[in-house]
């Protein structure tokens, strides 16, 4: 693998610590700006619209714009949304730092996987976007962790100063590994928009709303599961997150080395093993020695599928391929927003703690179906050629026989 991919994972690597390091230190803030905790749950929301609205966005101011350019500038306003974090003089100030962190993360994203696919042979493109996808997951063993200590010992804006000085460190990286990219040929956002005539982005953009909601609907409500259901203590529950982001990360390594070979195959199957994961780990989140091994395993499975579904929509959106990687960001938050919510409903509803991760295998299922119907219009027009090549045999040979008659 290109060293060029070390760059994007380091710059993935602070974007997973900032978008999740404010889950760690919420009473934190809240406590120190004077916000309750509900109202403190704003900088998790702002962030998550900073991505759906920045991701396309960005993308398409910047389509005349070189690749590397435009990831330099994403990293520059990352660094600044995350100073701006650090040094936010009250709730309001710290709403709008956390949607300007937040506008450059699926832009930077979507063009890093069409960079990184480039940087490889066609057949290993699958392993250089999980390349850069394992950075975003190992932010969740290391970053994550060390951000939350360091916000509980010195005080939260100092974990925010440290994503600032990752991100200049990533600055200085993509500047340095990352190869010049050629000028766009000529572009225009009508011609970008075209792409999104093709009904296959739209049920890529389907897997990822209920296939990954899923996973969101599980993690979402993650830490009482394990506490109240399971029986571990909270101080427990910080390295069984971390089991998690292993799981993610072995997910995504394995995900991109398969998605060389089959990526539907992978996607299907990748999906499938979470539902059957998620409906398992509603069976035995009372057992202490099961819960952890499925918390890994729903990690792995869900996880295996991104690298799969980020080299789909390059394939089905090859008029915008940035464009259509962005929007794929957008609509992971979607994702997480919608199963964070149903995950809520049933629990409000008095099904129990553990029947989020009922409601995480149905949309699995749900988001299986549409990778099933993707996979199926895939090979419609095979089937009319093959038809069509059939049927023209034939009168080639009848014409054949007339001659010889």
């Amino acid at each position: 693998m290109p060293i060029a991919l070390l760059a994007l994972a380091i710059a993935a690597f602070g974007i997973g610590t900032t978008e999740f390091v404010m889950m760690g230190l919420l009473p934190e803030v809240a406590s120190d700006l004077q916000v309750s905790i509900p109202g403190a749950g704003g900088y998790i929301s702002l962030y998550a619209l900073g991505v759906v609205i920045g991701a396309p966005a960005l993308t398409m101011l910047g389509l005349r714009a070189r690749r590397k350019t435009m990831l330099l500038w994403m990293l520059v306003l990352f660094t600044a949304g995350n100073l701006f974090s650090a040094f936010a003089l009250n709730h309001g100030t710290l709403l709008a730092a956390r949607f300007i962190s937040g506008l450059p993360h699926g832009a930077f994203f979507g063009i890093g996987a069409v960079v990184a696919a480039g940087l490889v042979a066609a057949d290993r493109r699958g392993q250089a976007i999980s390349m850069m996808f394992i950075g975003l997951t190992v932010a969740n063993i290391v970053g994550v962790p060390i951000g939350t200590q360091l916000g509980h010992a010195l005080g939260w804006r100092w974990a925010f100063g440290l994503v600032a000085v990752i991100g200049v460190i990533a600055l200085a990286a993509v500047a340095v590994l990352v190869p010049k990219q050629p000028k766009p040929t000529e572009v225009s956002l009508r011609g970008e928009l075209r792409a999104f005539r093709n009904p296959q982005v739209w049920i890529a953009f389907a897997v990822v709303v209920f296939g990954f909601a899923a996973i969101f609907s599980f993690y979402s409500y993650i830490k009482p599961v394990l506490t109240d259901v399971t029986g571990f203590s909270a101080t427990a529950v910080t390295p069984l997150l971390a089991v998690f982001g292993v799981g993610m990360t072995v997910g995504t390594a394995l995900g991109g080395r398969l998605a060389d070979r089959a990526p539907l195959k992978t996607l299907c199957a990748g999906i499938s093993a979470l539902a059957v994961s998620l409906a398992v780990f509603a069976l035995t989140a009372q057992s202490p020695i099961m819960a952890p091994i499925m918390v890994f395993l729903i990690g792995a499975t869900g996880f295996t599928a991104i690298p799969s579904i980020q080299a789909r929509i390059l394939d089905q959106a090859k008029e915008a391929p940035a464009l259509g990687s962005a929007s794929i960001q957008s609509t992971f938050n979607i994702a997480n927003s919608l199963g964070a919510y149903l995950g809520g409903v049933v629990i409000a509803a008095g099904f129990g703690l553990v029947s989020p991760s009922w409601v995480g295998a149905l949309l699995a299922l749900v988001g299986l179906s549409f990778a099933v119907l993707s996979g199926r219009l895939d090979t419609r027009p095979k089937r009319r050629e093959v038809v069509v090549s059939h049927q023209s045999s034939q009168q080639a040979t009848g014409a054949e026989s007339e001659i010889t008659a």
